[in-house]
C-alpha cells in the first residue's frame, strides 16, 4: 500500500446485485488495511436511534423514505464528509453500498478518480447465498423481488453497467480473494 501522504488517491466503490459478494470484497479489502465507508451505516444508526431491529423490512422502509424525502443521492451526500476525511489521512478508501445512478454521478463529481468495481454472480448462486446468510436471510422469492425493486426503484443498473472492473464470484471465498488481489495489483494498490 502507498504511503499516507502520496498524491494519487484511490476511491473504489463496490457495486453489484444482492448476494454477489460486495460485502465479502469490502471486508477483505478492509482486512488488507484499506479503510471502508459503508453507506448502510446511516440506516443502521437511524434504526438503532428509533429502537427498531435491523430487519430487511425496517431497513427497506427507512431507505425508501429517506430517498423519497431527500433524493436518490442522499446516502452519497451523507457519506461525502467521511470519504473526504479518510482521504485526508490515507491514499485509498473503499465505498460499500453505492446503489443508484444519482449516488454515482454525485460522487463522481466530487471525487473524479472514483472507480467502480462490480462484483457479479449468477442469480441462482446469489439467491442461495441470500437464503443461507445468518443476518437478514431472504427466501428465493424475496431475493428475486429485491433484485427487481433495486433495479426499478434505485436506478441500480447504471453503476453496474458502466463499472470500470468486474469480479466474477460464483466460487469460493479463496477464489474471490485471489481475484481481488489481482485487481489490487492491476490498480497498483497491493
Amino acid at each position: 500500500m502507498r504511503s499516507p501522504k502520496s498524491e494519487k488517491k484511490t476511491i473504489l466503490a463496490i457495486v453489484g446485485m444482492p448476494g454477489a459478494g460486495k460485502t465479502e470484497v469490502a471486508s477483505y479489502l478492509s482486512v488488507k488495511g484499506l479503510l471502508l465507508v459503508r453507506f448502510g451505516e446511516e440506516t443502521d444508526r437511524a434504526l438503532m436511534e428509533k429502537g427498531l431491529p435491523l430487519t430487511e423490512q425496517h431497513e427497506r422502509e427507512y431507505r425508501e423514505q429517506l430517498r423519497k424525502e431527500q433524493g436518490m443521492a442522499v446516502y452519497a451526500k451523507r457519506a461525502k464528509p467521511r470519504i473526504a476525511q479518510v482521504l485526508q489521512q490515507h491514499d485509498a478508501v473503499i465505498i460499500d453500498g453505492l446503489y443508484s445512478w444519482e449516488e454515482y454521478t454525485f460522487l463522481k463529481g466530487e471525487f473524479p478518480d472514483l472507480v467502480l468495481v462490480c462484483v457479479i454472480a449468477n442469480p441462482s448462486v446469489r439467491y442461495e447465498r441470500l437464503k443461507n446468510r445468518k443476518i437478514r436471510p431472504l427466501s428465493i422469492e424475496e431475493a428475486r423481488q429485491r433484485d427487481i425493486d433495486e433495479i426499478e426503484k434505485l436506478s441500480k443498473g447504471g453503476p453496474i453497467a458502466i463499472a470500470d472492473y468486474f469480479i466474477e464470484n460464483n466460487g469460493s471465498l479463496g477464489e474471490l480473494s485471489k481475484k481481488v488481489d489481482a485487481l489490487l495489483q492491476r490498480l497498483g494498490i497491493a
